[in-house]
């Protein structure tokens, strides 16, 4: 078993607290989202042994497609896993987007298919489809683009939502980028099924984690399909487990009541299934936010998406996160505030741990010899 990992550009703001809002709510940091700051972050990742950065999509970030390719030439080996929505462009020009970003990065896309889940985003826009036919779309929208990444052949396709004729690329992508997806509800399973590589979910308990990911492997069964496994949670890892849920607190206590009440009251109105799930993990109130061991449902308070975190010393985490390998996730993508110190303390003392246990490897260097790992001493304990 090999994990990988991968971290996550706030191109919305950083903050050595909880940013709220996302997922159709605004949202702004103290540290602005800067492409000096964000240099800096996809700098931290690519040393620490991140494969790739998330970088998400809506009104209230920066575009994804734009940041990162001006990211390209500050990095070398970091590569970006692009949010885009299906429906907002069409499925010929994100497959020639695509090719266009791996030639020029060099093999370093990944694709993170967002169907979208707030009716109020959506039609901002201009998308005014209802969920199920959100979902229908962006399965005839993936079908399309993976023709056209194979296809020396023009492409005809009359779909319910999408339709084109006669279309082809000049230059296909090479490698074709990876594809992940999530979503929670009836009618995701069939798309991830069907045309993702990795299927993405929120961090959740275990056992919820377990038939989320039972339920999406036997649909892909019956598609003649493998597919991989990731898991989006935060991450709080310090030297020992009484700091890191200090650092917890110290986050919690400096949330503005009035903020939880306008992310909530903006989340209520989502069509998201996994955002539902987030938000009955902690149901608005700040007591029993650690609703499994080491799992802390704080961030979700006043963000929405991915709202937990694992919290605990660097020991605990890797060990958490073991717990979830062993359901099958071998993709992480990780986040923390702020995000370029947070990629620190983990890269610095979960990875090491994770590689004696030779779960894990950096992408771009060789294997540190146990002696020289930082936090060796504090993490056998």
């Amino acid at each position: 078993m090999t994990l990988s990992f991968h971290w996550f550009l706030p191109t919305y703001g950083d903050s050595r607290g909880l940013v709220a809002g996302g997922h159709g709510t605004f949202m702004s940091g103290d540290r602005p989202a800067s492409l000096r700051y964000l240099n800096q972050i996809g700098a931290a990742a690519e040393d620490n042994g991140f494969e790739a950065v998330l970088t998400p999509t809506g009104a209230w970030c920066e575009d994804a497609w734009l940041t990162t390719a001006m990211m390209v030439e500050t990095t070398e080996t970091l590569k970006f896993l692009v949010a885009l929505r299906p429906g907002l462009t069409s499925p010929t020009l994100a497959a020639q987007m695509a090719g266009t970003f791996q030639r020029h990065s060099r093999g370093r896309l990944l694709l993170n298919v967002v169907t979208g889940g707030e009716p109020h985003e959506q039609q901002a826009y201009g998308d005014f489809l209802d969920k199920t036919q959100r979902y229908a779309r962006t399965g005839e929208f993936l079908h399309v683009v993976r023709e056209l990444w194979r296809s020396h052949e023009p492409i005809t396709f009359e779909g319910e939502h999408i339709h084109v004729r006669e279309a082809l690329l000049s230059n296909r992508p090479d490698p074709i980028p990876p594809v992940f997806f999530g979503g929670s509800s009836a009618p995701a399973g069939p798309v991830a099924a069907r045309y993702a590589d990795t299927y993405l979910t929120w961090g959740e308990p275990l056992l919820a984690v377990s038939r989320k990911l039972e339920w999406i492997r036997r649909l892909a069964v019956d598609e003649g399909r493998v597919l991989d496994y990731g898991l989006r949670i935060h991450v709080i890892s310090r030297d020992t487990s009484e700091e890191a849920w200090a650092e917890a607190d110290r986050l919690l206590q400096g949330i503005d009541p009035a903020d939880v009440e306008r992310v909530q009251a903006s989340l209520a109105r989502s069509e998201s299934e996994g955002q539902r799930r987030m938000s009955e993990l902690h149901g608005g109130s700040t007591d029993r936010l650690e609703i499994a061991p080491n799992l802390w449902a704080g961030v979700g308070l006043v963000r929405g998406g991915a709202g937990t975190a694992l919290v605990g010393s660097h020991a605990e985490v890797a060990e958490r996160l073991l717990e979830y390998a062993k359901l099958g996730i071998t993709q992480f993508i990780l986040s923390g505030y702020p995000h370029l110190e947070e990629a620190y303390w983990f890269g610095e003392g979960v990875l090491p741990i994770l590689e004696r246990k030779g779960v894990w490897k950096h992408p771009s260097r060789q294997a540190v010899p146990p002696a020289a790992i930082p936090f060796a001493a504090s993490s056998s304990s």
